[in-house]
């Protein structure tokens, strides 16, 4: 059985044992049962990269959240505040994701950002085209896509 099975059967054992199934006790439950399998995995698994995975995951998901908040301010503020200009448009992407999966997680966490979004792949599957609000440094804005999002996502899965 792989360990992030383990880790849910764990978490799930932990919410029947507690009579809880609220997000709040899964979380918790996972977390606890990630311990477990933390302490325990010498002994059945020395070579497993699940703990190394959960971290980046982890890391992924927070700078995410981080980069998701400071795009709603930037929105916000171009929204709110008058006589504020901004230059939408839409630009092409090179991407370095190759599989179906990698595409999609791109294609969709850029749209998951305030004020981008993904419009369509390339036919040769090598760009990806991309709208966005504040296009009045399109090369700027690429350069931070593929040094921050796609290269994060790129450490993430491979």
């Amino acid at each position: 059985m792989n360990l992030f099975a383990l880790n849910l059967l764990l978490a799930v054992l932990w919410c029947a044992l507690t009579g809880s199934f609220a997000t709040p006790n899964i979380l918790v439950g996972f977390a606890l049962s990630l311990a477990a399998l933390w302490l325990t995995a010498p002994a059945f698994s020395p070579n497993s990269r699940y703990f190394e995975k959960m971290l980046k995951g982890s890391l992924f998901l927070g700078w995410f959240f981080k980069e998701m908040v400071v795009s709603n301010f930037r929105v916000l503020k171009a929204v709110i505040t008058p006589g504020i200009s901004y230059h939408p448009g839409t630009f092409t992407l090179p991407m370095d994701c190759a599989s179906d999966l990698e595409i999609t997680l791109l294609a969709n966490l850029i749209t998951l950002t305030p004020g981008t979004l993904s419009v369509d792949v390339s036919p040769d599957r090598t760009s990806l085209y991309v709208h966005t609000m504040f296009a009045e440094d399109p090369d700027g804005v690429i350069k931070d896509i593929k040094n921050g999002l796609e290269r994060r996502l790129l450490e993430l899965l491979r």
